[in-house]
């Protein structure tokens, strides 16, 4: 679990990034989720879009990726969301200390 102080320094790094996963009308597959998982491991920090075609919650969504990927929530805004998680191999972002 991160805290808020952590939280809000993701949100900064994530201000920057352009949305790597595009979830359109199909929703949530497993090819999504797999994409996903090779994403997270390989940047950490990772923006989603919901194409206009997706009649879906980008929170609500967000909440359904976390568990199976064990990451963590880190924004919601407008039709895109970002996740964290922390590389085993590939770690790149040094999260501020608890």
């Amino acid at each position: 679990m991160i805290t808020s102080k952590q939280r809000s320094y993701l949100k900064s790094l994530a201000h920057n990034i352009d949305p790597v996963v595009y979830i359109g009308k199909d929703g949530l597959t497993d090819n999504i989720l797999m994409e996903l998982d090779r994403c997270l491991e390989a940047r950490e920090l990772v923006k989603v879009k919901l194409q206009e075609g997706a009649d879906l919650d980008p929170k609500t969504v967000a909440n359904e990726v976390m568990e199976p990927l064990g990451a963590e929530f880190v924004q919601a805004i407008g039709r895109k969301f970002t996740l964290y998680r922390e590389s085993k191999e590939n770690k790149q972002i040094e999260l501020p200390r608890k």
